[in-house]
């Protein structure tokens, strides 16, 4: 018997735009490249993208599998595939829209992806996603304090609280006495190589913004993310449930890697939380996959 040889799909051009999120002053925010149509694509062909956009997160999207949804995503980061994340939530969602996308409802569409389905809210200019649940809460245990007490180059004593604030990534937060302590940070991440963190003080009252935040993801090749919306949801949910923070507030991220992010977080009377933001199409064109 004779095999006959199947050859591979050919290459094509896919629409590709590249997002920038959560600022509205041009390329300050967190970029998110968006392949509009990832049908037929591998796994390797889209991390092998990935790696050579060199962003915190491309996505790609697909056809739904569920009913309820508008759309699928896949989420890469240059090391490796997310369940979710914030910042590609919502440039993706302003990417299908700007695309041709048509919700099924006029105020909101939802985006299916691997934690699950996720709300993303329109309203006039601006999209917001309902935060997922957190699949880890919780302090963090002394020794992993420790480590990353150590790699931040700070006293143990200058973390307020510490959270478990996983939503599929794995983060986990320190809470710092000010914002100028976590704009201050140096961090070592070759002693936490593996590490998803943030840290997050607050700006005195009266100040234009509540809380300073910053996240560092070594873990999947991303030393500094400009703006993490995932952090901040997930921040959010814990914050604004145990009165630490009020039901809306605001967030700066992005200042020590030249950006300018303003992220909003909103607590619903029933605990959803929202996180709101900018998000602007900067590129358009395609891409030959």
């Amino acid at each position: 018997m004779t095999l006959r040889k199947v050859s591979p799909a050919m290459p094509r051009s896919r629409s590709f735009t590249q997002v920038d999120v959560f600022s509205t002053t041009p390329y300050s925010g967190n970029p998110v490249a968006v392949v509009l149509d990832g049908t037929d694509l591998s796994d390797e062909q889209m991390q092998h993208v990935a790696r050579w956009t060199n962003l915190s997160e491309t996505t790609f999207v697909l056809p739904p599998t569920v009913p309820e949804a508008d759309y699928r995503l896949r989420i890469f980061t240059p090391e490796g595939e997310l369940p979710f994340a914030g910042h590609p939530t919502l440039g993706s969602a302003r990417a299908w829209l700007e695309g041709g996308g048509t919700p099924r409802h006029a105020d909101h569409l939802v985006q299916e992806c691997a934690a699950g389905l996720v709300t993303v809210r329109r309203s006039e200019d601006r999209l917001s996603f309902a935060a997922p649940p957190r699949v880890r809460t919780g302090d963090l245990d002394d020794d992993h304090v420790q480590r990353i007490v150590h790699a931040f180059g700070i006293t143990r004593e200058q973390v307020v609280a510490h959270q478990w604030v996983d939503n599929g990534p794995g983060w986990a937060v320190l809470r710092l006495t000010t914002a100028e302590e976590v704009l201050a940070l140096e961090p070592d991440l070759t002693l936490i190589p593996d590490a998803m963190v943030g840290a997050i003080g607050p700006w005195p009252e009266g100040s234009e913004y509540a809380f300073e935040l910053r996240t560092f993801a070594p873990g999947i090749g991303v030393p500094e993310d400009p703006a993490c919306g995932s952090m901040n949801a997930a921040v959010g949910q814990w914050l604004t449930s145990t009165g630490a923070a009020p039901s809306s507030y605001r967030v700066s991220q992005g200042t020590r890697v030249g950006r300018a992010a303003r992220i909003e977080v909103t607590a619903d009377s029933d605990g959803t939380v929202w996180v709101s933001g900018a998000t602007v199409v900067r590129v358009r064109g395609t891409i030959t996959l």
